[in-house]
């Protein structure tokens, strides 16, 4: 029942909080349709982009600036101009939390987040498996360098149970991350299940912390939420 009670607290606190979320996957840009999201930024009187806002969340993403299915064929250059545009050409007001959700890999767009703005800390998502964990390995490294704080690592897709029996499968392999937690000295910060709600509240673009608050599933990602704050400093008032 503490637990219970503690997820309350935090699902009131986070929903207290004006939060941004800055999409800088240039190539594959998810945001937009996660968050149901579709159009232009409209610009500000300092011609700045304004965020677009959905489930009480600012949001700014490569995917607002082009065509759903125009691919982005870029060098390295042109992806840090872009990266330098949604990094400084958008009217965010106050923010108590700007979350920014980066690709896979240690390349031009992680490189030019971590050396433009100050990031209170990283998360760094991995499913159990070996090959995926060789890359969320060599990203805490890299933030690292950095200096960029890494707060924990979550195990997404960390088990499917069948739905009819309850038998539980580790499709990835069971407890990859950790493994490498305890190998680079982290905490995990919570499990991510395998589950079909995800996937379909995903796709229509209706978060499972809204669309289902009370499921087992948005209690995970609530929990993950929590730890993550926990770990940050407090926001300036």
């Amino acid at each position: 029942m503490k637990s219970e009670n503690n997820l309350m607290v935090n699902s009131v606190f986070l929903q207290s909080k004006a939060i941004g979320l800055l999409d800088v996957d240039v190539y594959g840009p998810s945001i937009p349709k996660m968050m149901n999201l579709k159009g232009n930024p409209e610009l500000s009187e300092s011609n700045l982009m304004r965020p677009l806002l959905n489930y009480g969340i600012a949001c700014m993403s490569m995917g607002f600036l082009v065509e759903e299915t125009a691919p982005v064929v870029w060098r390295g250059l042109m992806v840090m101009s872009a990266i330098e545009k949604l990094l400084r050409q958008v009217d965010w007001g106050q923010l108590d939390y700007l979350v920014v959700d980066m690709p896979p890999g240690t390349g031009d767009v992680q490189l030019s987040v971590s050396q433009n703005i100050p990031i209170s800390g990283a998360v760094i998502v991995s499913t159990p498996q070996d090959i995926a964990l060789m890359d969320a390995h060599k990203g805490a490294e890299m933030f690292r360098k950095v200096h960029v704080p890494v707060l924990g690592l979550v195990q997404n897709m960390s088990v499917f149970q069948c739905p009819k029996c309850k038998h539980k499968t580790h499709i990835f392999g069971a407890d990859g991350a950790r493994r490498l937690a305890r190998t680079l000295d982290l905490d995990v910060l919570g499990d991510i299940p395998l589950h079909l709600n995800i996937r379909e509240a995903s796709d229509t673009g209706q978060p499972i912390v809204f669309s289902q608050p009370e499921s087992d599933e948005a209690k995970a990602y609530l929990k993950i939420a929590a730890e993550v704050v926990k770990r940050l400093p407090p926001p300036l008032e």
